[in-house]
């Protein structure tokens, strides 16, 4: 049983994410669990709380732009500021894009980043809808950003670094676009031990956020050698709780856990 190749990994995130974007609920775990049961709003609410979001932080986005897809809230670790300019790699349906743009203000701006184009028309949609005027949403890989150099203050992402198999060059891609001083505040999927062969070799688990989930030692390294400074990974035991439901009766809790990640550009 081989690893999937990129290729695969890519047009499976595609084709999964795309699904999503189409229905009203949503849910990174590939198979029944906490965050995909039928159990609508106020299911996804709960999944939200439990990896990290407050009630009012729910109350305060458009509805159908919070898909349960996250791991934790890195808007809890990225210290935002009025005026700041903001990018958010895969950005789904724009949940935290419209929390960081309360933050930021009007005198601050959100960019928000997805490969998958049902995500950006709904993120798109949802900003009109709702009067979101300093977010937009583009098009565009995360390997690739459509994002001019040193023209972001802030980094954020929530369970989508962990699908990329190319992960070095998304942390090579983050310095360039950011700012001098810049920072980096993520919440993501990493590894506590080495994931058994078969679970390498599931590309429903590689969509579920599982798979392709790095050692802490070997992201922290990684985010090293782009260039990042002041590198500071902090896994969550208590994730493991939610993380059992995204996989049932498979033990991924003993493999993976949530983690903050954050960094920084060096200032010159």
């Amino acid at each position: 049983m081989s690893k999937p190749s990129a290729e695969e990994v890519y047009e499976a995130v595609r084709t999964k994410y795309g699904g999503i974007a189409e229905t009203v609920a949503g849910g990174c775990c590939p198979q029944a669990g906490s965050c995909c049961d039928d159990r609508g709003l106020a299911g996804l609410e709960d999944a939200s709380v439990a990896v990290g979001y407050t009630r009012e932080e729910l109350s305060a986005v458009p509805q159908g732009s919070n898909m349960g897809l996250g791991c934790g809230n890195p808007l809890a670790i990225a210290s935002l500021k009025v005026g700041e300019t903001v990018l958010d790699l895969g950005s789904g349906g724009g949940f935290d894009c419209f929390l960081a743009a309360q933050a930021v203000g009007e005198t601050g701006r959100v960019i928000g980043v997805d490969a998958t184009p049902q995500m950006v028309t709904k993120a798109r949609r949802l900003a009109v809808e709702h009067g979101f005027e300093n977010v937009e949403f583009r098009l565009g890989e995360i390997e690739n950003l459509p994002v001019a150099d040193g023209s972001v203050d802030v980094i954020i992402s929530n369970c989508v670094i962990n699908l990329s198999p190319r992960k070095r060059r998304v942390f090579e891609e983050a310095l360039r676009v950011l700012k001098p001083a810049g920072r980096l505040a993520v919440s993501d999927v990493v590894a506590t031990a080495v994931l058994p062969d078969e679970m390498k070799a599931d590309l429903e688990l590689h969509t579920g956020c599982i798979a392709g989930a790095s050692l802490v030692d070997d992201l922290e390294r990684v985010l090293r050698e782009a260039g990042f400074v002041n590198v500071r990974i902090e896994p969550k035991d208590d994730s493991r709780e939610f993380i059992r439901e995204w996989a049932p009766g498979m033990s991924v809790e003993d493999f993976v856990v949530s983690a903050t990640i954050e960094a920084g550009k060096p200032t010159r």
